[in-house]
């Protein structure tokens, strides 16, 4: 049995009924949890090995502050880091749970510190990367890749991506109002995840002061195509 143009248009139609109630208007994804901008500080994850490398065998990471995101946390721990020519950031905090590779993500200022040349990486992405020494009270380590400058990036569940019609991957803009400036920031990376996750821009320092996102009286996502910056 072969499908006329006319069968596929009628199923069309009947598709985009459904999806618009019936009635004409589209019916809203469900709305997102409010939008959290925050910034991510200096910081770097360890593998369990690592962990134990530096601050001896058996440690377990324990928990300073828990994050934004459930099961994420600060921790007591921190750790120096050492880049060429002897130059040091004291004190990086580590964050946990513990992961499969360890990596530091720092800011511009901090690298220009180092003397580090970093990429710009979504966060897991270290290939290539800076190397660094990390030293803890107990021992050190030798990172040869994993220093990274983190991109900017908005954590999204399922439902939060179908509300502002974007996929993991995808760019978004953030525009900030402060008494001071008002920004859009271009290129947020969208970073989808379960149900769990809950929408949160990460900016890190450099960034947040930029900025003024500390007197920011209002924050908006954009989709890079509706962003005022790109219509002539």
């Amino acid at each position: 049995m072969s499908i006329t143009r006319t069968d596929v248009e009628r199923i069309v139609r009947d598709v985009l009924m459904v999806q618009m109630g019936g009635n004409g208007s589209v019916v809203p994804a469900t709305k997102p949890n409010p939008l959290v901008v925050n910034i991510s500080a200096r910081h770097c994850h360890l593998t369990q090995e690592h962990v134990e490398i530096l601050f001896g065998k058996g440690h377990q990471l324990t928990p300073k502050k828990w994050l934004y995101q459930e099961g994420y946390f600060a921790a007591e721990e921190t750790v120096a880091i050492v880049g060429p020519r002897r130059r040091m950031l004291p004190e990086v905090r580590v964050l946990g749970p513990c992961r499969g590779d360890s990596q530091v993500e720092l800011a511009f200022t901090d690298s220009i510190s180092l003397g580090l040349d970093l990429p710009v990486r979504i966060s897991g992405d270290v290939k290539g990367s800076a190397a660094a020494l990390l030293v803890g009270p107990v021992g050190s380590l030798e990172l040869s890749q994993g220093v990274i400058r983190a991109m900017r990036h908005v954590h999204m569940n399922p439902a939060e991506m179908a509300f502002y019609g974007v996929k993991n991957g995808d760019a978004m803009h953030l525009r900030i109002e402060s008494p001071s400036c008002t920004t859009v920031l271009e290129n947020l990376k969208v970073r989808g995840g379960d149900d769990k996750i809950k929408l949160e821009v990460h900016l890190d320092t450099d960034e947040g002061n930029a900025v003024d996102l500390e007197h920011a009286t209002k924050v908006e996502l954009l989709k890079a195509v509706d962003c005022a910056c790109h219509k002539h």
